[in-house]
């Protein structure tokens, strides 16, 4: 199984999509901040436009890093920016993102099957530890 063609050829396939008028990013942060209201209150001042651009850059340094195991200078500052010292992300919200990712991915990718879903787990998750493991570190001094 190719992990990252499998993660490429889905993420370009969800994005070339729309459902009931929603593009991906859109239709991921609707899900993701209905899963909780600590999510909600997260967000809510939040330029979700911004964010949506954000993330979508973000998708390429997880990919990176996924291959690399190479956290680079953009995956170091978006942890630290979550930490408990700084917006104060708590790793239990990771695994709602994750689940609202997969399954956002699931009603916008054609060819969703369980390849599709393993491949997206396998990539998104070492950036999650990455940045759950950061979250009680401080000011970031060990990223």
């Amino acid at each position: 199984m190719d992990i990252e063609r499998l993660f490429d050829e889905s993420y370009v396939r969800v994005l070339d999509r729309e459902v009931e008028g929603r593009a991906f990013f859109v239709a991921f942060y609707e899900r993701f901040l209905a899963a909780s209201p600590q999510v909600a209150e997260k967000f809510r001042h939040t330029n979700m436009a911004r964010q949506q651009a954000m993330l979508k850059k973000a998708f390429y340094h997880l990919l990176a890093f996924y291959a690399s195991s190479h956290a680079d200078y953009y995956l170091q500052q978006v942890a630290i920016s979550h930490d408990r010292a700084h917006r104060d992300i708590p790793p239990a919200l990771y695994a709602l993102w994750l689940e609202s990712l997969i399954d956002t991915v699931r009603a916008f990718d054609v060819a969703f099957d369980d390849d599709v879903e393993l491949a997206w787990r396998l990539v998104m998750t070492p950036g999650i530890v990455f940045m759950t493991f950061h979250y009680d570190r401080g000011t970031g001094r060990d990223v």
